[in-house]
C-alpha cells in the first residue's frame, strides 16, 4: 500500500522542504504546490511540483489536486489552510476534491472557529485547558474596557496572521491604541504594492486591490518561555507528537531558532483534548507560554504543519511518519535525533553567530538535500568565520 502526499504552501519557508524529506523517508511519494522560488521545489524528495499562483490561488490548488491525486493534502502555512477551506466550500458535496480535503483536515467545518483566536481559546478553556484571558476587541472603547480586565502589558492579535506578524505586545494604553489602529485597518495600497515587490509575493497585490478587515483580540500577557507541541492527528486522535520548549527565537514573537524536546504531561493532555474536540486530522501545532512556576498556558493553534514537526525523535515522535502510518501501515519513522536540543538552520547562525547552542546542540541542516541546503546558505548569505560550522565544530579564522 502506498501513500501520496501533496504539500501546499504559499510562502518560501525551508520547513516545507524538511517536511518533504520526512514524508519521503517514511515511504511516501511527495509532490508540492509552492511559489516558483520556494526551496521545496528544489528538494530531491519531491517527485513533482506545481506553481502556486497568487492571482489564481483556487485554480492552482484545484489543478494540483486533480493532477497529483493525493491521499492527503498537507498545508504548510495558515494562508494555504484558508485556501484549502475555500476550495472545499466551493466544491460540490461528495466530489473527489471535497473528499480528499475532508480526509486531510478531519472536520473542515470546524476550522473557521479553530482559526478565530478568541473563539478557539474560549473553547479550549471549556475543556479545562489553562489559557490566558482573551477578549474580542471591536473598537477603541472596547479596547480600553478589555485592558481593564487583562491589565498591562497585554498582547494584541489579528486573526488571519502568522509567523509573528499581526501580533503586538503593548505596555501602555497609548501603545495599545496605536497597535489596534494598525492591526484593525488594512495597509494602504501603496504599502501593499511595495510589500508585494519587496517580498516577491503577489498576495499583497490582492490586499491592495481588495483590502479586508480582520478580527482583533487582546490577550493577558503571561511572562515566561514559549513552548509548543507539533503533532499528527487522525480523526480526532493524536498519533504522533513532539513537545518542546523554545530556548532561543528570532524575536519575542518570532519563529524559534533553538528548541529542546521535553516530556510534558500538561502539553500532551492539551494536545489530545484539542484534537478530540475538533476532530482533527493532519499536521498541527499548539503554542504555549511556560510561566515561572512551570505551568503552561495555551495561547494559540497553528492549524497546519509547523517547523517543530520536521524533527524526528523516533517512533511516536516522528510527525510525518505518524500521519503517513494512518494511510500506509508500512510507514517507518526516521532514526531518532540523539540530542534533545536542536538548532534550526540557518536561524540561530543569523541571530547570534556566537551562540553557545551552536557548539552543543544538534544542527538541523538539510545536508541530505543539496539544493535545499544551497538555498538555505543563499538566504544566510555569508556565515562569519570563527563561528560554528555544519558539523558543530569551530571553523578556522
Amino acid at each position: 500500500m502506498s501513500c501520496k502526499i501533496l504539500l501546499s504552501t504559499t510562502v518560501s519557508w525551508t520547513s516545507t522542504a524538511r517536511h518533504a524529506s520526512g514524508f519521503a523517508l517514511a515511504g511516501c511519494e511527495v509532490e508540492a504546490l509552492a511559489p516558483a522560488r520556494a526551496p521545496v521545489r528544489l528538494s530531491r524528495y519531491v517527485s513533482r511540483s506545481y506553481v502556486h499562483r497568487s492571482l489564481s490561488v483556487l485554480a492552482s490548488l484545484r489543478g494540483a489536486i486533480r493532477k497529483a491525486k493525493p491521499d492527503l493534502v498537507v498545508s504548510c502555512d495558515d494562508r494555504a489552510v484558508s485556501y484549502l477551506l475555500r476550495l472545499y466550500e466551493s466544491e460540490p458535496a461528495g466530489s473527489d476534491i471535497a473528499r480528499v480535503i475532508a480526509r486531510s483536515l478531519g472536520k473542515p467545518q470546524q476550522y473557521r472557529s479553530l482559526m478565530a483566536r478568541e473563539t478557539f481559546l474560549r473553547n479550549a478553556a471549556e475543556l479545562g485547558i489553562r489559557v490566558p484571558e482573551t477578549l474580542p476587541v471591536t473598537n477603541r472603547d472596547a479596547l480600553q474596557a478589555a485592558i481593564g480586565a487583562t491589565g498591562l502589558p497585554a498582547v494584541l492579535k489579528a486573526d488571519g496572521t502568522w509567523g509573528g506578524e499581526g501580533v503586538s505586545i503593548v505596555r501602555t494604553m497609548e501603545e495599545a491604541l496605536v497597535a489596534f489602529s494598525k492591526l484593525a485597518n488594512p495597509p494602504g495600497r501603496l504599502r501593499s504594492v511595495a510589500r508585494a515587490i519587496r517580498r516577491r509575493d503577489g498576495h499583497w497585490l490582492i490586499s491592495a486591490l481588495a483590502p479586508s478587515t480582520r478580527a482583533i483580540s487582546i490577550q493577558k500577557f503571561i511572562a515566561g518561555r514559549p513552548a509548543a507541541s507539533a503533532f499528527a492527528a487522525w480523526k480526532g486522535e493524536v498519533v504522533s507528537a513532539v513537545y518542546y520548549d523554545v530556548l532561543s527565537a528570532d524575536s519575542s514573537i518570532g519563529p524559534p531558532s533553538v528548541v529542546r524536546r521535553i516530556d510534558c504531561p500538561e502539553i500532551a493532555a492539551a494536545t489530545r483534548f484539542i484534537a478530540q474536540r475538533h476532530g482533527l486530522s493532519g499536521l498541527h501545532g499548539l503554542d504555549f507560554i511556560r510561566d515561572e512556576a512551570g505551568h503552561v498556558h495555551l495561547i494559540e493553534i497553528n492549524p497546519r504543519a509547523t517547523q517543530g514537526g520536521t524533527l524526528p525523535f523516533g517512533a511516536g515522535r516522528d510527525v510525518p511518519a505518524g500521519l503517513a502510518s494512518c494511510v500506509m501501515p508500512t510507514a517507518r519513522p526516521r532514526p531518532a535525533i540523539a540530542n534533545d536540543t536542536v538548532v534550526f538552520f540557518p536561524g540561530e547562525w543569523l541571530r547570534n553567530p556566537a551562540s553557545t547552542y551552536l557548539g552543543t546542540a544538534h544542527h538541523d541542516v538539510p545536508e541530505d538535500d543539496p539544493l535545499v541546503l544551497r538555498a538555505c546558505l543563499g538566504h544566510a548569505r555569508a556565515v562569519p568565520r570563527g563561528t560554528v560550522g555544519l558539523s558543530g565544530r569551530k571553523q578556522p579564522r
